[in-house]
């Protein structure tokens, strides 16, 4: 167990450190900048999305997830951040797609700086992990499926809350804690 336990964290050490650090920072930018943000995903990748999203809101920013029943229409200077592993999600690519006609600004987080996605956005951040599509420039992993997507992808977005905050000065912990359900 011990051994596998030590593998994954390496693989998701070796995804992380290759992170371009200058597409992570325009990320922090766009949500700086966005007058409100929509995050977009499927599966677990959707999950990790709905977790970044619930951080944003502690943080203080306006944001929705797609699909939810009290999510409103995405308007010009709204942010969408669409997540799919291999850039190629039908449905990710239908709301990017329809987002970019509004005159949203479009963030592709993907593995895949030429697909589909990464295509139709005026951004992209590239995670460099294996999906489950087991590509050849894709990195050798011990894990299902796209798990290392989804793991790097957790802690990267997670790790852009803390730099965008942390750059904007506008919240702290306690103010974030202010923010956390109370109906638990």
């Amino acid at each position: 167990m011990k051994k596998v336990i030590h593998t994954v964290v390496n693989e998701i050490n070796q995804v992380l450190s290759e992170v371009n650090e200058d597409q992570a920072k325009q990320l922090s930018t766009h949500i700086e900048e966005a007058k409100r943000i929509f995050v977009t995903g499927e599966g677990r990748s959707g999950l990790v999305g709905k977790a970044f999203a619930m951080r944003l809101m502690h943080g203080g920013y306006e944001v929705y997830v797609t699909g939810e029943t009290v999510t409103p229409n995405i308007e010009t200077g709204d942010l969408l951040i669409a997540i799919s592993g291999s850039g190629s999600t039908q449905s990710i690519c239908f709301y990017a797609e329809k987002a970019k006609e509004i005159g949203a600004c479009i963030s592709a987080v993907t593995t895949n700086d030429s697909s589909r996605l990464a295509g139709i956005s005026d951004h992209v951040l590239v995670v460099p992990a294996a999906t489950k599509k087991r590509l050849p420039e894709e990195p050798s992993t011990i894990q299902p499926l796209g798990n290392q997507f989804d793991q790097s992808l957790h802690l990267l977005l997670d790790a852009i809350i803390i730099y965008t905050i942390n750059q904007s000065k506008q919240t702290d912990n306690e103010r974030m804690t202010s923010k956390h359900a109370n109906m638990e």
